[in-house]
C-alpha cells in the first residue's frame, strides 16, 4: 500500500499504530489498520503526543479485520466511526473497511450461507452507503483510484 501511495503521490501514510477517538467520548479504537492523510495532521491536536486522530478529514480509511467480537466491527464501531465522520468539515472517514475473511459474521451482513466478504461502507451525503465484495469481484476503491484488487487477493494477504 505504501508502494502505491509513493506511486500515486498520495500524501497518506500508514502508522504502526494509531488512536482514532470518538468525539466526547474517553475511550477509542485502535483500527487493524489505518490510513492518515499526512497534510491533515497539522490539524490534529493530540497526534504528536498521544498518536491519537480525532477527526475525520485525517483518516480516508480505517480497515477493521473481523475476530469472534464480529458484532464490535459491524455494529458499535461503525457507529462511532460514522460520529467521528458526521463531525466532519470537508472529508469525514470517506472508507470503512470490514474484512471477514473467516465470514462469520451475521447472517444479515454475510447473506446466506455465508462466506468471506469485503464490505466496504462509503461515506455518501453524511450516510454510510454499503457494497459487498466475494470472491473475485473487482474491488475499485474511491480513496484509491488505480488499485484494483479483488477480493480473494485481499483474503490471500
Amino acid at each position: 500500500m505504501a508502494v502505491f501511495f509513493r506511486q500515486s503521490k498520495l500524501s497518506y501514510f500508514l502508522p504502526k499504530q494509531a488512536l482514532v477517538k470518538v468525539p466526547n467520548e474517553n475511550s477509542g479504537y485502535l483500527p487493524d489498520a489505518l490510513v492518515v492523510d499526512r497534510n491533515a495532521l497539522k490539524d490534529e491536536p493530540l497526534w504528536e503526543k498521544y498518536s491519537t486522530l480525532t477527526k475525520g478529514e485525517s483518516i480516508p480509511l480505517v480497515i477493521e479485520i473481523v475476530s469472534s467480537n464480529w458484532r464490535d466491527d459491524y455494529l458499535t464501531k461503525l457507529r462511532d466511526y460514522f460520529r467521528v465522520a458526521s463531525r466532519r468539515e470537508e472529508i469525514g472517514i470517506n472508507e470503512y473497511w470490514i474484512v471477514d475473511y473467516l465470514g462469520i459474521g451475521g447472517y444479515r451482513y454475510l447473506g446466506n450461507p455465508k462466506q468471506p466478504t469485503i464490505s466496504i461502507y462509503q461515506l455518501i451525503d453524511d450516510e454510510y452507503q454499503v457494497q459487498c465484495f466475494r470472491g473475485n469481484e473487482l474491488i475499485k476503491p474511491t480513496t484509491f483510484p488505480g488499485l484494483d484488487l479483488t477480493a480473494n487477493q485481499i483474503f490471500q494477504g
